[in-house]
């Protein structure tokens, strides 16, 4: 630490500390995150009484600030109370109570002490209101920030910028855009956080087109409001629309900063779009971007995502600071891809690491399990979340554990998991059952999943496709005719699929059928010759998953039409021969899809990587890394 050395220094030296040395240098401690910056601190603190400054309103202050910030509240509010009666009433320790408190993310002692203020009769000021007011948006009081606001405006404070920010935002973080609206328009004095304020209030209801309106009526905007833009296309799932506006954004010439690329790299890892998202580390790098852990948690994401797991190990190895999501993000990303060993030896290497693991770590360890087939292992891990790492199973470990048995042929144990489930099991537990009883034909398990899942939710296409498929490998036509009676019948509709591609930086998007593509003609042209090239080589359609009711014929062209199909034609008209073509599907990957595909990286010397909604498919020499 610099100013420790320079501190260090100016003692060896013989010169003698006064109150303007210590507050920069408590400062400084209080920003360090590191093993040793409590006893630093301590130290400090040592010398603060050493010298005969404890008393000193900015030295005190300092302290408060520091103890606060690194989340001993406890030591902070015994150094303001140990203060004189006269001192304690002096706002500036107050006020870095409530900012050191709001620093550790401990909103809630922020609110408490600003209200122990109040009552001590200190004198609350402009800096006083702001923070509290942070505070109460931070944890959705909004009772007390309308308090707060009551009392700013008995004060006759206002107008005052800075606090009509500040009240706008807690209106905004609290929902309350009526409150925050109404502010914003009664303003005289308008600056970009104000507007910013409004824009993100939008943004986190979701009413992102009407944030979007109020974004190009600003008339300055900078990084933060081109984030909050940005940010906002990405929570509401718009992640095409969230990369076009990056690229207005440097138009503008306003340069991203570290907030704005991890909002721009979880678009491209949703959209599997590896080469943006290498143009956004290239980026970074050209304009002097720090890639600190939450970009680096999100480059782990993307590369994961786009089936790069080399890459995603990468960047967690070049990382100097790694946190429990950093860990956490690449154990997923290892056991998605099929590296099931890989991620439970990471796991391990987390805990020497002394990180502990939370939820989403244990979904990725199940996940590798599931995907390397380690069923005892996945049960100790399972039983171990509570016991050894004080973590409650939810939905989503029990689903894993579920996927887990019945991937290995334990149907009737994964019934009896379902029945001790401590909550409700949901369509995706008892989806995720009746996906297994097709693959291992147990009808009898498969018709009760079934049962369960169309309970929950009537219209549910993929319980039908999944259970008319298990009557098929049974042999039980009847029950397939009948079942796609019902079908038609009740009007149930199957999902679209929709498959995503990456060209030359540019999506591209492919439903089952469609023809709006401008290079459509030749899309088509190209698939009938690809498959043409897969019946002389024995692909024969599998048309078990086709629901309308029409001929054999027919049924093999709906499959042709099928949204991936359609981008691996695309990709092998526009990609250079050998390059790897990448696709996000929004459904489960069709049985005919995958044998097609397979068959095409065996013909054509390619490699696939699908991801669909479930699990990812890497394709390579005629093998499937899924082992459908």
């Amino acid at each position: 630490m610099l100013l420790l050395r320079v501190y260090a220094g100016m003692l060896a030296r013989g010169a003698r500390p006064d109150a303007y040395t210590f507050p920069p240098l408590l400062k400084a401690v209080a920003a360090e995150r590191g093993a040793v910056a409590p006893a630093v601190g301590d130290a400090v603190h040592a010398h603060v009484v050493k010298f005969g400054m404890e008393l000193n309103a900015h030295a005190a202050s300092s302290l408060v600030l520091m103890y606060a910030t690194r989340g001993d509240g406890a030591t902070a509010r015994a150094l303001l109370d140990a203060w004189p009666a006269r001192g304690r009433g002096t706002p500036v320790v107050w006020n870095a109570l409530i900012a050191g408190h709001k620093r550790s993310r401990q909103f809630r002692l922020s609110c408490c002490s600003f209200v122990d203020m109040v009552k001590a009769g200190v004198m609350l000021t402009p800096v006083t209101y702001m923070m509290v007011l942070s505070a109460c948006g931070k944890c959705s009081d909004i009772l007390l920030g309308m308090q707060v606001h009551k009392c700013i405006v008995e004060s006759g404070m206002l107008p005052d910028l800075k606090v009509e920010n500040a009240l706008i935002d807690m209106y905004a973080e609290c929902g309350k855009m009526e409150a925050a609206w109404e502010l914003f328009d009664g303003m005289q004095v308008r600056d970009m956080v104000s507007w910013t304020s409004v824009i993100s209030g939008f943004v986190r209801l979701g009413q992102v087109d009407r944030a979007k309106a109020l974004f190009y009526r600003m008339p300055e905007k900078d990084a933060v409001s081109w984030t909050a833009m940005i940010d906002g296309y990405v929570q509401t799932g718009r992640f095409t629309e969230a990369l076009e506006i990056f690229r207005e954004m440097q138009f503008s010439k306003v340069m991203a900063d570290e907030f704005t690329m991890v909002s721009v790299v979880t678009a491209c890892a949703q959209l599997g779009a590896l080469e943006t998202g290498e143009w956004a580390r290239i980026y970074m790098s050209r304009h002097g971007i720090k890639m600190d852990t939450f970009v680096g948690n999100a480059f782990i994401d993307m590369y994961s995502k786009c089936g790069s797991i080399d890459r995603a190990l990468d960047v967690f190895k070049q990382m100097h600071i790694r946190d429990k999501f950093s860990w956490t993000a690449v154990i997923l990303g290892l056991a998605v891809n099929g590296h099931g060993v890989e991620a439970i030896d990471m796991f391990y290497k987390m805990l020497k690491a002394f990180e502990a693991p939370d939820e989403v770590t244990f979904v990725g360890v199940l996940t590798a399990c599931t995907h390397a087939g380690l069923v005892d292992k996945g049960r100790d891990f399972f039983l171990s979340m509570t016991g050894t790492y004080g973590v409650a199973p939810n939905v989503m470990h029990y689903g894993c554990i579920i996927d887990l048995l019945g991937r290995a042929g334990k149907l009737t144990e994964a019934l009896e998991t379902i029945g001790k489930m401590p909550v409700r099991p949901n369509c995706a537990i008892w989806g995720t059952l009746l996906a297994a009883c097709r693959v291992h034909g147990n009808s009898e398990i498969g018709e009760l999943a079934a049962e369960n899942l169309l309970e929950l939710d009537p219209e549910n296409s993929m319980a039908y496709i999944l259970l008319s498929n298990l009557y098929a490998k049974s042999n039980r036509w009847e029950d397939v005719r009948r079942l796609r009676q019902v079908i038609m019948e009740k009007g149930i509709k199957k999902e679209p699929g929709c498959s995503l591609i990456e060209m030359n930086g540019t999506i591209h998007e492919f439903v089952a059928g469609d023809r709006s593509h401008p290079m459509s003609k030749e899309i088509y042209s190209k698939l009938e010759k690809v498959l043409a090239d897969l019946k002389n080589a024995g692909y024969v359609p599998d048309v078990t998953e086709v629901f309308v009711q029409v001929t054999e014929e027919e049924k093999q062209k709906v499959l042709y039409w099928h949204s991936e199909k359609l981008a691996v034609a695309f990709a092998l008209l526009g990609s250079e021969s050998g390059s790897t073509i990448r696709i996000v599907k929004n459904l489960r990957m069709c049985l005919d899809c995958h044998n097609a595909i397979k068959l095409i990286s065996k013909l054509y010397t390619r490699e696939v990587v699908v991801r669909d909604r479930t699990r990812f498919h890497h394709f390579r020499h005629g093998l499937c890394s899924c082992k459908e």
